[in-house]
């Protein structure tokens, strides 16, 4: 089993990056949030992942397939996720499109809305991960994965003009403010106050 890469960027995709080594490119898919960071961690070119590597079966082949991380605890937490009846290693992947920390907080919390606002996860599924896995986040809660990072994204006065429109709508400040957070957790690809505010209120209707 391949545990470990390193290699020169050859090329990033939306959901994958190509590595060279010695001549020979391997393809690694990436979780979206892990993706969205991953330039942080390429040092003159290069990168190191820890990789979950398995196979996946198809009627007359059976394909390798390499997901990367960049630390072991992120492998671990996401070898513990596909645990969960029906989440395999691709709707995993998929769904972690947020910061790791706030879904292992979301799971303990027993929060619904987060854990169906991942791509993939409906009402059932999210109450399975819960039954399965709620009280064996601590570390995962922990991990150091952009929860301010994710915030500094959204420019300062889509936060404000959210704030005061529902303000406006008779939603106390405190209120507001932890729905525009919570908002911003589950999506860091917000760039509009209509976006934010859609956020909030598809959230809100799930309750």
């Amino acid at each position: 089993m391949i545990a470990q890469i390193k290699g020169k960027v050859v090329q990033k995709k939306n959901d994958c990056i190509i590595l060279e080594i010695q001549g020979i490119c391997y393809e690694v898919l990436i979780p979206p949030i892990i993706m969205s960071r991953l330039d942080n961690f390429i040092q003159d070119g290069f990168i190191r992942l820890i990789t979950y590597h398995y196979f996946q079966s198809e009627p007359s082949k059976s394909i390798p397939i390499l997901i990367g991380f960049i630390n072991e605890v992120e492998k671990e937490f996401f070898e513990l996720f596909i645990t969960v009846s029906g989440v395999g290693p691709r709707a995993a992947l998929k769904a972690i499109k947020v910061p790791i920390s706030t879904i292992a907080k979301g799971i303990n919390e027993g929060d619904l809305s987060l854990l169906c606002s991942l791509p993939g996860i409906g009402k059932q599924r999210a109450k399975e991960i819960i039954a399965k896995l709620q009280g064996k986040m601590g570390k995962f809660g922990l991990i150091k994965d952009a929860q301010a990072e994710i915030k500094t994204q959204i420019p300062d006065d889509i936060k404000k003009e959210s704030l005061e429109i529902l303000s406006q709508l008779q939603y106390k400040k405190q209120e507001a403010k932890e729905m525009i957070e919570k908002a911003i957790n589950r999506r860091s690809d917000i760039k509009s106050t209509e976006e934010l505010l859609n956020e909030v209120y598809r959230q809100r209707a799930k309750r």
